[in-house]
């Protein structure tokens, strides 16, 4: 039996959400109103796992968490809104400790709960295995890293001159590829934090995300890294410099234009089960891009999206990096390119900025 604690202060939706984790059989369930009563049901009930709404009375769920993982640590699975507030909340929430998240339907919640439950409920299996202390050594280095000098330029530095540079070199521009799902804001913040502002290839990012969650999340990492950071809306240009995160709930496909090579928002495929998905991405890369000239990066993510096509890339010459076991959240993408054999190299999250450095210098 799992042991699972819902902590939500809206009595339908705590009726609804148990009823969804009573019909799976093997649940023990037990309820907390707000983050105060969830506190001391913790520490008698020692659940697998929490999920955990963000707005309550008393203790709200932010500071609910912070307080769980100090004295009771184990995997949180947040409850949000699809709003831009929820979203920022949210993704404070994962930089404090938690696993994954989920939003609430839209509209009537009684109607949109059918939607949610398969989703929640395999978010909450996935979180019951975390080993959490992984993942709060994960938000310790994190905060770390942003506290530590950064690798940046000293000199003056224009972005224009990082694109004459590099469109200079013989060969074609080269890109990163990055795919993360579940654990990935967090990681993005480790990897990204440590590319120079003049780091020679665009950087494209595809973490499985909603939409309204991806444009606080690229406003969020773009006050942290030395690289300007923006959200993939429409067709632009990829340049040195910049890293682009694929708008949540579509599709980011490479392609090229009068000679230069473009990003554009595209309507999630649905024979693709991960939105963005990471197995389209790269896979349009490689049909602009040689092989030589990418690097791939796979990191913590349940399922294994991006995991084929990123073999694909190593047997072709590409370069791929997996994320260690020793630092992912869930081990499932980056583990699934390990067993296909197509990581070039397999190492923790903190290293992977430096892997990048080293491989594009």
């Amino acid at each position: 039996m799992i042991r699972l604690l819902i902590v939500e202060d809206s009595a339908l939706m705590r009726k609804l959400l148990g009823q969804i984790f009573t019909d799976e059989g093997d649940f023990e369930i037990e309820f907390a109103r707000d983050g105060a009563e969830a506190l001391k049901v913790i520490s008698s009930f020692r659940p697998d796992v929490v999920t955990l709404d963000i707005h309550m009375p008393l203790v709200d769920g932010l500071a609910c968490l912070d307080r769980i993982m100090l004295d009771h640590p184990c995997p949180v699975v947040m409850v949000s809104s699809l709003t831009e507030e929820g979203a920022e909340e949210t993704l404070a929430a994962l930089e404090i400790g938690a696993v994954d998240f989920i939003a609430k339907p839209g509209g009537a919640i009684s109607l949109g709960i059918e939607d949610l439950a398969p989703r929640l409920v395999e978010k909450v299996r996935m979180a019951a295995t975390v080993r959490i202390r992984r993942s709060r050594r994960l938000a310790e280095r994190v905060r770390m890293a942003h506290m530590a000098p950064q690798p940046w330029p000293s000199r003056p530095f224009s972005r224009r001159d990082a694109a004459d540079r590099l469109f200079r070199d013989p060969g074609k521009p080269g890109l990163v590829l990055i795919g993360a799902s579940t654990g990935g804001p967090p990681a993005l913040d480790a990897v990204l934090a440590k590319l120079p502002a003049d780091f020679r290839f665009p950087v494209v990012v595809a973490q499985h995300m909603p939409a309204s969650f991806t444009g606080p999340l690229s406003r969020r990492l773009n006050k942290i890294c030395a690289l300007n950071v923006s959200e993939v809306k429409q067709q632009i240009k990829l340049e040195p410099g910049n890293v682009y995160i694929a708008k949540g709930d579509a599709d980011i496909v490479i392609s090229s234009r009068a000679g230069a090579l473009v990003a554009m928002a595209a309507p999630s495929d649905p024979a693709y089960r991960w939105h963005p998905s990471v197995e389209r991405m790269v896979r349009s890369a490689m049909k602009h891009v040689p092989a030589a000239d990418l690097v791939g990066v796979l990191m913590t993510g349940m399922g294994s999206d991006g995991a084929a096509a990123m073999a694909d890339l190593h047997a072709s010459g590409g370069y791929t990096i997996a994320e260690s076991e020793d630092t992912a959240v869930v081990w499932g993408m980056p583990g699934e390119l390990v067993r296909l054999q197509g990581a070039s190299e397999t190492t923790r999250v903190d290293d992977i900025g430096t892997s990048l450095l080293d491989r594009v210098s």
